[in-house]
């Protein structure tokens, strides 16, 4: 029988992470976008209540570790993970909260693309647009600061509706489901699955 047709559910990493592991997968995932998100709000706070300079407010880890807020390397390898992270989680979801999880991805793909001018004018060591610094193009009309906070928060919003839509399907989005994060009632309603 071929894998993926109607009778035999597909198989391998991809599937087994959209089936049984998808809900430890998306907590796991979620810890990761959060932990960033909490970088990104610690700078701004240093920045907008102690009135620290920009290059002085490095959040958290790069309060300890100054490379870290300085190095495009990481930069890019988090836009990388953000990425691949919701292509691979993707398969997961179905209806509605598919297309808010899809529009995520979108947006996070521009967003890598943005990190990818950024590092590829750090290697190069050739400044981009004109500009005395690695610049991205949407860093000509807004600060960095600020364009990470915009792009984190226009990653973050859709990812939110998708995975609380997951949570509550409806009937016609429950007969394709093919993770564990929602289990069936006795009426038949979905419920969420005790985690």
């Amino acid at each position: 029988m071929v894998s993926g047709s109607a009778l035999t559910p597909p198989s391998g990493p991809i599937a087994r992470l959209n089936g049984g592991q998808h809900r430890a997968a998306l907590h796991l995932y979620l810890f990761v976008v959060v932990a960033h998100w909490a970088e990104h709000l610690v700078q701004a706070y240093q920045i907008w209540v102690l009135g620290m300079a920009r290059p002085e407010a490095r959040g958290v880890l790069g309060w300890y570790y100054p490379w870290l807020v300085t190095s495009e390397w990481l930069h890019y390898g988090y836009a990388i993970l953000m990425l691949v992270g919701l292509f691979l989680l993707r398969p997961g979801f179905v209806g509605r909260a598919r297309t808010w999880w899809t529009v995520a991805l979108v947006i996070q793909f521009w967003h890598h693309v943005e990190h990818l001018l950024l590092l590829v004018q750090v290697q190069a060591g050739v400044n981009f647009f004109g500009a005395a610094q690695p610049t991205s193009v949407a860093q000509l009309f807004l600060a960095r600061v600020e364009l990470h906070l915009f792009y984190n928060s226009v990653v973050f919003l859709p990812m939110v509706i998708a995975m609380y839509l997951h949570l509550r399907p409806n009937r016609a989005e429950l007969a394709g489901y093919t993770c564990n994060c929602v289990t069936r009632s006795r009426a038949g309603r979905p419920a969420t699955s005790a985690a």
